[in-house]
């Protein structure tokens, strides 16, 4: 299978290390990338044919990924309205629908949506999935195999909740690093130097992290069994919910997907 990148930032470099990592071949992966220095640090690291513009070579791809910025997704479309045949269309850009992509690309109809997260970068990623009805199951298992070189991957049938995977797990590392930095400076100020103070909090979250994924029990228990009855784990939650943390997260996120809802209205407009 041959895939051509339309777009040659972090998040199209993310995909190509992880196909490298699938056994993929220079000679299968190409990149449409305008930034002449983009575009030789590419085939330096890669060893990948880069253009500036797409060409016929370009379109001779049974995939292309869409990983341009969405300000910049319905110029970078115009090349290739009229001239897809049988190509599976996959965005990777935040807050695209399938209905502007289809019309900027002259009503096609074999699009496949995702919305991926900034831990792709290291191959620790989750992303969501929506196809266009006109996808058959071949181009479903080629988006997903396309995605699972940077992580996992899970199916969104109703389009509409794609926001709200945005709002989830497209935003989410945010959330984990504004916790963090929450922690290390509580750490800071009980007098932990800086290198242990950063190192005691991001390692507690990610093996508390692994633990919850290892497990079977629901977070709720995992969070009971470390909250003995009037201990310090306790006094904490106790602050926690005084401060109304947990529904701040959520009202967070709530804000998060009503802002994606608005984002997709914007960028959608002709």
């Amino acid at each position: 299978m041959k895939i051509t990148f339309i777009g040659g930032g972090n998040m199209a470099v993310a995909l190509i290390s992880g196909l490298y990592r699938q056994g993929f071949s220079a000679a299968a992966i190409e990149v449409v990338e305008p930034f002449a220095e983009a575009r030789d640090a590419l085939a330096d690291r890669f060893g990948v044919r880069c253009t500036a513009t797409v060409d016929a070579a370009a379109l001779n791809a049974q995939v292309l990924v869409l990983a341009v910025k969405p300000q910049q997704m319905k110029e970078a479309l115009a090349p290739l309205a009229g001239k897809l045949g049988a190509q599976l269309v996959v965005s990777i850009a935040a807050g695209m629908r399938l209905a502007d992509i289809s019309r900027w690309l002259g009503g096609y109809r074999h699009v496949v949506r995702t919305m991926p997260n900034t831990p792709a970068l290291i191959g620790a990623g989750i992303t969501g999935l929506c196809a266009d009805p006109g996808v058959n199951q071949d181009g479903r298992d080629n988006a997903e195999n396309l995605m699972r070189a940077v992580g996992g991957t899970f199916w969104v049938h109703d389009e509409a909740q794609m926001d709200a995977v945005t709002a989830i797990s497209g935003s989410g590392p945010g959330y984990v690093f504004y916790f963090l930095e929450a922690m290390e400076k509580a750490a800071l100020d009980l007098g932990f130097d800086a290198e242990t103070a950063r190192r005691i909090s991001i390692e507690t979250f990610s093996g508390a992290s692994r633990l919850a994924a290892q497990s079977s029990e629901s977070l709720s228990t995992l969070r009971s069994r470390v909250t003995s009855k009037g201990g310090t784990t306790e006094a904490a939650l106790l602050a926690f919910d005084a401060g109304a943390v947990a529904a701040g997260i959520e009202r967070g996120i709530m804000a998060a997907d009503a802002r994606g809802r608005e984002l997709g209205d914007l960028l959608g407009k002709d």
